[in-house]
């Protein structure tokens, strides 16, 4: 319930996953600092999980734009403390309810590479669109390098052995660029402004 008072406000998000261990000075950080910075821009807040890393940099970029910067922080015995570039932040007991929150509040889901965290929420993005408990959304696997041997197994293993329908495979995309983000983004409609977010991307022919 606390959840639901503090964010049933806010406007449209973006939720930005990634790994806690990619600090400062990583490309992943920086990049993900230059996406925060670009979806504050755009008029989107950013949402995170609050705690360092890849959620430091997103939420690092939002503020810096002047943009909505959301922590929803977890309890844990090491690594996971509230970065300082949160504007809203609140802490959970429980990770179940944390990703209540980043589905019920987000609009489209840019993921970074990160552990088992990371995984474990981008797979509960893709169970819930594909069992139909959420409409589809965007979910974007940021860095092919990283998470091209993921996609792989995916369809050589579970794809070719029937454990998943061909269809589900379009449930995510992989890029390497903003400029493939705001592809993505506008097969689902989210620019608010075409015009406006050719600016701020640098996006062409959108």
């Amino acid at each position: 319930m606390k959840g639901f008072e503090a964010l049933h406000e806010l406007g449209a998000c973006v939720a930005m996953f990634g790994g806690a261990r990619f600090g400062e000075g990583s490309p992943y950080y920086e990049q993900a600092r230059e996406m925060g910075r670009r979806f504050a821009q755009m008029g989107y807040g950013v949402i995170t999980g609050g705690g360092p890393g890849i959620m430091e940099a997103a939420n690092r970029g939002a503020k810096e734009a002047g943009g909505v910067s959301v922590g929803l922080n977890i309890k844990l015995p090491h690594e996971q403390h509230p970065n300082p570039y949160i504007d809203v932040s609140l802490e959970f007991n429980y990770f179940f309810v944390r990703k209540l929150m980043f589905v019920k509040y987000s609009h489209a889901f840019l993921i970074f590479p990160g552990g088992f965290g990371t995984l474990d929420e981008m797979f509960e993005v893709l169970t819930l669109v594909q069992t139909g408990k959420s409409t589809p959304l965007p979910l974007v696997l940021y860095g092919s390098d990283y998470w091209r041997g993921l996609e792989s197994w995916l369809k050589e293993t579970l794809l070719a052995q029937g454990a998943i329908a061909p269809n589900d495979c379009d449930f995510w995309a992989m890029v390497d660029s903003m400029e493939e983000v705001c592809e993505v983004f506008k097969r689902f409609d989210l620019f608010p402004k075409t015009d406006e977010i050719k600016q701020i991307c640098g996006c062409l022919d959108l």
